[in-house]
């Protein structure tokens, strides 16, 4: 294993152990996740400043999205990984609006964005629903797809991989 990625493993299982105190053991997946997790989060630190997921192959799609039981964000969609079960290939890339901006970005550009989450999105095809780091994942009926969620860059008091977060909200126009 080399220097970064053992690094990277220390942060990751560090603070997975630090989240175990600050959030209810039932919301909290096994600390093994976390490790599952660095080739996730080594493939998609990158994207933290949202101008370099606008200059790869991650697209914008729609705009902010949010319901009732929280915000999801802006996804960035990779085509090429659609169906993708590789931890370090999700379809996604979710955004949200800086919380501590003395503005909210309502025009859609989004050059204050932060990475809050990543997403696995495979299409229905009348299979069952695909599992990974031992979820199963959502279906979504209007996209037809399966998707998995981890909050991995926005901590979420319902779970690391819950399908919204209430700290994530949308801009009102």
């Amino acid at each position: 294993m080399s220097t970064r990625r053992y690094k990277a493993a220390v942060t990751v299982a560090t603070a997975a152990v630090l989240s175990l105190v600050a959030v209810p053991a039932q919301a909290d997946p096994a600390p093994s996740v976390w490790i599952d997790l660095v080739d996730t989060y080594n493939a998609t630190a990158q994207y933290a400043y949202e101008g370099l997921a606008k200059g790869s192959a991650f697209v914008p799609l729609g705009g902010c999205y949010a319901t009732s039981a929280g915000g999801v964000g802006y996804h960035y969609v990779n085509k090429a990984n659609v169906g993708s079960l590789d931890p370090a290939r999700p379809a996604a890339l979710v955004y949200a609006d800086k919380a501590d901006d003395d503005y909210v970005d309502t025009d859609g550009t989004g050059d204050d964005r932060r990475l809050v989450a990543v997403e696995w999105i495979v299409k229905d095809t009348g299979q069952t629903a695909p599992t990974m780091f031992g979820q199963t994942f959502q279906y979504n009926p209007r996209s037809r797809s399966f998707t998995l969620r981890a909050w991995l860059y926005q901590p979420n008091v319902n779970g690391l991989f819950a399908a919204y977060n209430p700290d994530v909200t949308c801009p009102t126009k």
